[in-house]
């Protein structure tokens, strides 16, 4: 199969086009910066140079890779700059699934975010409602969420992965990252929210199984919604943080998610708990 991987050079990205190239599918890897090209062509893939934000530009770049599936994995968390994120949610997809009809591609699978729901009892299956009626700043979350959801919809099928929170190498929850230093310094509090986790070689494998999965929301999180009174003393010692401070309450929309649906589907996490994930694959 031909296949687009938009965010190639993303934490995700590196990890799913690998997996990619091995399982015989010839890849192309959407780029901003083009000192990511050999990176990409060392995994086995084809770089293209584009700003997602050039319509005129994409459209021309998914015309000629002609793919049968794009594969939607763009984000703008680097530098924490969610209004950055929000935008590539709402402007970014449309222009990537506008691009994408106009080239006559079937399938779009699409990278969201399993902490968006509405507040309720228990982990959220896919059947319920986003948090729309949040107030700011996550209802600007949930929008962009919702603005990105509603326009992959628009294809012929599509795969929308309501991702838990990364763990792994190059994200927030690696042992350099963002909140392993904000652990050290005793920045975080454990609270009664409840988290979803999902290690990232999961979250790639879970959008490699999506290419033959039926249309619709999907969950891929691990097997153990957690509050953070429980998960963050084990990611605490994990990166030689002291041990956190409890701290009541928690916010809005904070329950985790079901992975049952993804399980239905064949995907297993190898990192089926953050317990072991955590102390074994960190990285």
């Amino acid at each position: 199969m031909n296949i687009v991987v938009a965010g190639a050079s993303g934490v995700i990205g590196r990890a799913l086009v690998p997996m990619l190239v091995e399982a015989g599918h010839e890849v192309v890897g959407l780029i901003r910066n083009p000192a990511l090209a050999p990176v990409l062509e060392k995994m086995g893939a084809r770089p293209v140079q584009v700003d997602v934000y050039d319509r005129d530009a994409l459209f021309e770049a998914i015309r000629q890779a002609k793919p049968e599936a794009v594969v939607h994995q763009l984000t703008a968390l680097g530098d924490r700059d969610f209004a950055a994120n929000a935008n590539i949610r709402t402007v970014g997809t449309r222009n990537l699934v506008d691009a994408a009809l106009a080239a006559g591609v079937r399938k779009m699978i699409a990278q969201s975010i399993s902490w968006a729901y509405a507040p309720g009892e228990g982990p959220a299956t896919e059947e319920e409602p986003l948090d729309l009626d949040a107030p700011p700043p996550r209802r600007a979350t949930v929008e962009g969420v919702y603005a990105l959801e509603r326009q992959t919809a628009e294809m012929p099928e599509h795969v929308i992965l309501r991702y838990g929170l990364f763990y792994g190498e190059g994200t927030w929850y690696a042992k350099d990252g963002l909140f392993a230093e904000q652990a050290r310094r005793g920045e975080l509090a454990a609270t009664d929210g409840v988290s979803s986790f999902v290690h990232v070689a999961d979250a790639a494998r879970a959008a490699r199984l999506a290419l033959d999965w039926p249309s619709g929301a999907v969950n891929v999180v691990d097997d153990e919604p957690a509050p953070g009174t429980d998960w963050l003393p084990v990611f605490a010692e994990a990166v030689g943080a002291p041990f956190p401070d409890a701290r009541g309450g928690a916010n809005r929309g904070e329950r985790g998610a079901s992975n049952a649906k993804a399980r239905r589907y064949g995907w297993v996490p190898e990192a089926a708990t953050w317990r072991t994930g955590f102390r074994d694959r960190l990285g």
